[in-house]
């Protein structure tokens, strides 16, 4: 039994990362613990997405940005949880920062975490990186790269360690201080490293205060068995809410909106889109203010 990981991913660093990619001045940072929402404080609207953008090409394979972004600017969302973003990652994505480009597309801020971080293609070019991102419409306080259980795909014989790529955003809405996750698990028939990163999340989330939202493509259906301790200490925000994967004919539920108790669900859906190989998923949440 490895460890259970709790330890971001230099905080100096991804918090530099945050601070160039923002669009608009963030409200004075608060404390990432202290979210916990004041009993019986107001209650304020927050919609919620999960996209896997694969890498800016639809599910014809063709890339092209400014289709993502019309799809992402259609969801209508104040947050947006994004898996397999490239950044200068090579010439199936033109080698576009698509995390920065998007967020200036859609008039957002932007927290990129990466998975891979990789020498450049050329000497003294960008390096090449590939991860998850949080898209925000609100003041973003504080943002992490975690590591969790990961099988890479960059190397031969790979075996599970931890790696970044777990993003964890607290986003000020209104005065409630909410923890926005999103994560990508892997994509292998045996589902033994997903379990892995299932609990690896969950110690995560436990150390956090105040109202949660995980998203994500989990790569496995709410029903498989791996997935169940999630359901111990979060729901499934859109449970009828229509298959996501492949795009054009979904099969299967595997991109998911899980939110904590004191988050309330009001409305949640499946968006048909071929703008990637999976289609989006958009939920309307209530959250609690904090006490004063």
């Amino acid at each position: 039994m490895k460890p259970r990981i709790r330890r971001a991913v230099s905080r100096v660093r991804v918090t530099a990362v945050l601070a160039t990619a923002l669009l608009a001045t963030a409200a004075p940072a608060a404390a990432a613990g202290s979210g916990a929402p004041g009993a019986g404080g107001p209650a304020v609207p927050l919609r919620v997405a999960t996209y896997n953008i694969h890498a800016g090409a639809g599910e014809d394979q063709v890339f092209d940005l400014d289709r993502t972004a019309a799809a992402l600017r259609a969801l209508r969302a104040d947050v947006i949880g994004l898996q397999e973003v490239d950044v200068h990652w090579g010439a199936r994505s033109a080698f576009v920062d698509e995390a920065r480009a998007l967020a200036e597309k859609l008039g957002m801020r932007v927290f990129f975490a990466p998975i891979y971080d990789l020498d450049p293609a050329v000497p003294g070019g960008e390096r090449r990186q590939f991860g998850v991102a949080v898209l925000s419409r609100h003041p973003v306080l504080a943002a992490e790269n975690h590591e969790i259980t990961r099988l890479s795909t960059q190397t031969p014989d790979p075996v599970p360690a931890p790696v970044p790529g777990f993003a964890e955003v607290v986003v000020n809405v209104r005065g409630a201080h909410v923890h926005v996750y999103s994560t990508h698990l892997d994509y292998r028939a045996d589902p033994s490293v997903r379990a892995a990163q299932v609990a690896d999340m969950l110690e995560v989330l436990a150390a956090d205060r105040g109202p949660k939202v995980l998203v994500g493509d989990f790569n496995a259906e709410a029903t498989a068995p791996e997935l169940a301790p999630l359901w111990q200490r979060l729901r499934d925000a859109a449970p009828d809410g229509g298959g996501t994967y492949p795009a054009g004919a979904p099969v299967k539920r595997i991109d998911l909106v899980t939110v904590s108790p004191d988050v309330t669900v009001t409305g949640a859906r499946t968006v048909a889109s071929v703008a990637s190989d999976h289609r989006p998923v958009v939920t309307d949440l209530t959250v609690r203010r904090r006490g004063h």
